[in-house]
């Protein structure tokens, strides 16, 4: 495995922007099926899509995983070039994906407007998330980890905790 991701956080008002950066040990080309194909999006992401997020234009229903109740959201790809850029709403956050070719690997850059009291727990939820693409994309899938069984966790609650202090909040 590669290294944990790396967290950076910029404050603009009552929101800002998440920038969460990771180093995977595949090219952009597996990276981009691994963040756009339901099937791999089961693997590790946080949400269910009902079809392809690699088309742009596509409209593609997001159903949130273990949620206290269903959160289901329909959305339009904004931006699809594959493998390098792909942009598209979850429940009115924009989430921005950029892969670089790195080496053997890809650095992947997920960046998004979070409000500032949530930037802790969104920070920690996507670090477990990208941990899981990682595995998955090592061919060592661990399975996701998502929703309130997550939140619970005290090794999560720590790493929550670490984020909160990192970011000043």
């Amino acid at each position: 495995m590669t290294s944990s991701p790396h967290a950076h956080l910029e404050k603009t008002g009552d929101a800002c922007i998440l920038t969460m950066t990771q180093e995977l040990p595949a090219a952009p080309d597996p990276v981009w099926r691994a963040i756009t194909e339901p099937a791999q999006l089961r693997e590790w992401a946080p949400y269910d899509a009902s079809a392809s997020l690699g088309i742009a234009s596509a409209v593609v229903t997001l159903t949130t995983v273990g949620a206290p109740a269903p959160h289901v959201v329909q959305t339009a790809v904004v931006r699809a070039d594959a493998p390098e850029h792909l942009e598209f709403d979850w429940g009115g956050n924009q989430l921005h994906w950029q892969l670089q070719p790195l080496g053997a690997g890809t650095r992947l850059t997920l960046r998004t407007r979070i409000p500032v009291s949530f930037a802790a727990m969104g920070a920690a939820g996507w670090h477990v998330c990208l941990e899981a693409l990682e595995h998955l994309l090592a061919g060592q899938p661990s399975g996701r980890k998502v929703g309130m069984q997550l939140m619970q966790d005290p090794a999560w609650q720590r790493l929550r905790a670490d984020y909160a202090r990192q970011f000043g909040v």
